[in-house]
């Protein structure tokens, strides 16, 4: 919870893509993380982090949740109050074993379930997939100097559209007549069926070559489509096998090249989060993961040249997290390396929680900088991530017509003996553009720890705010 509030102030509104394994509230007790929760427990820890999740949310992003069905069904519930449920979009299953479980007592569970919402569904769009090598094979056929071709269906049904609806009235309709093949064979549509086109457009797509009957030329018309006219994008379906993005145990078997000590319990696999990134992102996009567990969604975004945040509460950030992106710095090869065709490079930072901003008593911690503060207090009043616009100026920026200044931690103050900032008349004249903004007619604000001077302020048109107190009511 703390490490995505420290985000917001930065970040609202600005990751592309969310993924999340939570713990799946088995009943469990893994290595490296607890996985029996009290229910209410489990649904109390999740709703509050899915409401900051939302609100690092992209208008234009999307959330993806893994779950088994001891909650996804209560999740899905607390993500429509969240997300809204216009904007739910789908529930796909990902299939993440293929052998039966001997030791089952009713049903052996095969499948998982990742729940989609996007921040705002109108904004959102799903990347189309590219077409694989196995959905190109039957695009075989090599006799047209056009290019490659398949033979496919010269019927459709007279039970649909406008087409159906007509034949439905009259009987009759100008895609039902006879065709005769090389061979002399006449031949009509099955019932409830016509052909593709009218007699007049059959006739020129047979004299253009695109009708062929068959090796002995006796057989039905079928129609050639060519692979270059093949739409390129594939639309995503929402049932995930195991063969097209891998299941439990190529996630053990990706996470034991760098950590076969302590072999993660519960990781994922790397074509997984490859497929849904594929889906919600593209390259530069920011990616966060508040599960991070082994690690798997930080190497994976790492590979395919995103940007990401991932936070991770237990030792195996250290211990599992770190080593696997510092050998996919140095190229590894396993995983999406090669569908990605990675070859190493780039860097991460790794970060620990530092202090809160107001301690227990309201005092702002010592170690707390200008930027942390500034960040801090622009969130709170804007709901936006803050820009600082020139360094090591008190100026925080202008927004709807009002002028926001910082007075803090030797920016532009004197100095009281405390250490803490003041501001005087000539620190006041001092801040930078405030003359050109007053004369503009804008309102100036001002945050600052201490002043003796309000009724010269109040006469002048400028708001003093305390801090801490003006900020933390908020």
């Amino acid at each position: 919870m703390a490490a995505l509030k420290s985000l917001l102030p930065f970040y609202a509104g600005s990751v592309k893509c969310i993924f999340i394994d939570p713990p799946y509230n088995t009943g469990s007790a893994f290595s490296h993380y607890d996985d029996n929760l009290e229910h209410s427990l489990w649904l109390n820890m999740m709703y509050p982090r899915l409401e900051l999740l939302r609100d690092l949310l992209a208008e234009d992003g999307s959330i993806w949740i893994t779950l088994d069905d001891n909650e996804s069904h209560y999740c899905k519930v607390m993500c429509d109050e969240i997300f809204g449920r216009k904007n739910f979009v789908a529930n796909l299953i990902w299939q993440k074993k293929t052998a039966p479980q001997g030791h089952a007592t009713w049903l052996s569970d095969n499948h998982d379930h990742i729940l989609c919402y996007a921040k705002n569904k109108e904004k959102w769009t799903a990347n189309p997939l590219e077409r694989t090598e196995k959905q190109n094979a039957k695009y075989n056929r090599t006799d047209d100097p056009r290019g490659l071709y398949t033979p496919d269906n010269f019927t459709i049904s007279l039970t649909g559209g406008q087409r159906g609806a007509q034949f439905a009235k009259t009987g009759v309709s100008d895609n039902i007549y006879p065709i005769t093949t090389p061979t002399g064979k006449i031949v009509m549509p099955p019932k409830g069926r016509c052909w593709l086109v009218r007699e007049e457009k059959y006739f020129e797509m047979l004299k253009d070559n695109l009708i062929v009957f068959g090796k002995n030329g006796d057989g039905v018309p079928m129609v050639k489509r060519f692979l270059h006219q093949v739409k390129q994008g594939i639309v995503p379906l929402t049932v995930l096998l195991q063969d097209e993005v891998g299941g439990n145990t190529e996630a053990k078997k990706e996470v034991r090249e760098f950590n076969n000590q302590e072999i993660f319990a519960t990781p994922k696999p790397e074509r997984l989060i490859q497929r849904i990134l594929q889906i919600a992102t593209n390259e530069g996009d920011l990616i966060l993961d508040s599960f991070l567990g082994s690690g798997t969604t930080a190497a994976v975004a790492h590979k395919m040249n995103r940007r990401y945040i991932g936070i991770e509460i237990g030792e195996h950030a250290k211990t599992h997290v770190v080593p696997r992106l510092k050998k996919v710095i140095d190229g590894e090869q396993g995983g999406v390396s090669g569908s990605a065709n990675w070859q190493g490079g780039g860097a991460f930072r790794f970060c620990e929680l530092g202090e809160v901003v107001f301690d227990e008593y309201g005092a702002i911690h010592p170690s707390i900088g200008f930027d942390a503060l500034a960040a801090h207090i622009w969130y709170l009043t804007h709901r936006v991530p803050f820009a600082r616009p020139s360094a090591k100026s008190p100026l925080l920026g202008v927004m709807n017509d009002t002028a926001y200044y910082l007075l803090y931690n030797g920016i532009l103050g004197d100095k009281r003996p405390d250490g803490g900032n003041v501001l005087t008349r000539k620190i006041l004249w001092e801040l930078p553009q405030i003359k050109e903004f007053l004369a503009q007619g804008l309102d100036i604000v001002v945050y600052g720890e201490a002043t003796s001077i309000e009724k010269y302020l109040a006469n002048h048109n400028i708001v003093f705010k305390r801090i801490p107190y003006d900020v933390m009511d908020k």
